[in-house]
């Protein structure tokens, strides 16, 4: 294997979802050599054999206790001296508005400035984002490069067939995911208890801690229309869990959510989505299929998803149908849109042209 294709892609891996192994095994069938970040400085001829570092949530920080984000910090510091002092091409994925991670958001932000005035390029995956970049860095001089989100078709199994027999008389909201705070489950619950009788909310995934889950039992206790599944979901379980349910409803945070691979998951397995109108739901522009909304204060947020909320259940009892094939619009905008040989080519493309 020629050096000229010895790249390091960071995270290698990803266990909360199949996005980092799409692109790692769509390089490695290109004849990259990817490596891990961890053996980086491992040995000299190693790290000089190394031409282009590709970074993915790197300003995320350890924030379990203030030492252990300093460390993380201080860590990451030495990676991105590394990588100017070698001479070597660096790549950053820009995947969010800003860290979710609410204690170490100023030395995560600090991290977020190095890591774009070090980059050659970096990569978007809507086309909000560049207007966000431009505007928090305006002497930005990386190469901006809008790559779509890979669509996640048959990578977890294939698709349910839809069967034909009689659709449940109430609406089935399915939430899934990491649980964490961002994604105002709370306010999934509180919702759920104003429509007893006409949806059936399913929240599946494994919350950030255990106090965590506790709260959201407790809030959950005494409401018969809500299923918590608060534990890790197994990849293969996800097609069954998606088929079951009539719509995904994700209620992400708009503060700090930009992309997000859970609707483009609901999208290719054939479900559509209630979300707030961030980067990944204008970039796709699915029209009617989709039920997007925006908000600024806590309340907006409450009153816009109780809107749309009401708006599904009217179109499910009209025709129970009509939701499924909004969802099956929706894969076949995603396999159109964001075709993962497409998302592939043009990563290579992006490297090939800053090496």
């Amino acid at each position: 294997m020629s050096s000229t294709n010895k790249i390091i892609f960071n995270p290698p891996e990803n266990k909360e979802n199949k996005y980092i192994a799409i692109l790692v095994d769509g390089l490695e069938e290109h004849g990259y050599d990817v490596n891990r970040l961890d053996d980086f400085l491992s040995s000299k001829t190693h790290f000089q054999s190394i031409r282009l570092v590709h970074l993915n949530w790197f300003e995320n920080l350890d924030d379990s206790s203030s030492k252990s984000m300093w460390i993380s910090y201080l860590r990451k510091l030495v990676v991105l001296i590394a990588v100017k002092f070698g001479k070597k091409k660096l790549v950053w994925t820009m995947h969010n508005r800003l860290s979710h991670e609410k204690k170490s958001g100023k030395l995560s932000r600090a991290l977020t400035k190095k890591l774009v005035s070090a980059s050659d390029a970096i990569v978007i995956h809507s086309a909000v984002s560049k207007e966000i970049l431009h505007s928090q860095y305006p002497n930005l001089k990386a190469k901006v490069v809008h790559i779509p989100h890979p669509d996640f078709v048959d990578v977890y199994g294939p698709m349910i067939a839809e069967n034909s027999e009689k659709r449940s008389s109430k609406l089935k909201l399915l939430f899934i995911g990491a649980i964490k705070p961002y994604k105002n489950i709370e306010l999934l619950i509180q919702l759920a208890s104003r429509f007893p009788n006409a949806i059936h909310l399913t929240i599946a995934g494994n919350p950030t801690s255990e106090t965590y889950r506790n709260e959201l039992v407790k809030q959950a206790e005494g409401m018969s229309n809500i299923a918590l599944e608060l534990k890790f979901i197994p990849d293969e379980e996800l097609p069954n869990y998606i088929h079951q349910s009539d719509l995904l409803i994700l209620p992400y945070s708009l503060e700090s959510s930009l992309n997000s691979g859970t609707v483009i998951l609901g999208f290719s397995y054939g479900r559509t989505v209630i979300c707030p109108r961030i980067g990944t739901i204008d970039d796709l522009d699915g029209g009617e299929d989709v039920f997007d909304y925006t908000y600024v204060t806590e309340a907006e947020h409450m009153d816009a998803l109780e809107k749309q909320i009401t708006k599904a259940i009217s179109i499910y009892q009209k025709d129970p149908n009509a939701l499924i094939e909004s969802g099956h619009n929706m894969r076949d905008l995603v396999l159109r849109k964001n075709n993962k040989e497409l998302v592939i080519n043009k990563l290579i493309e992006l490297y090939q042209g800053i090496l």
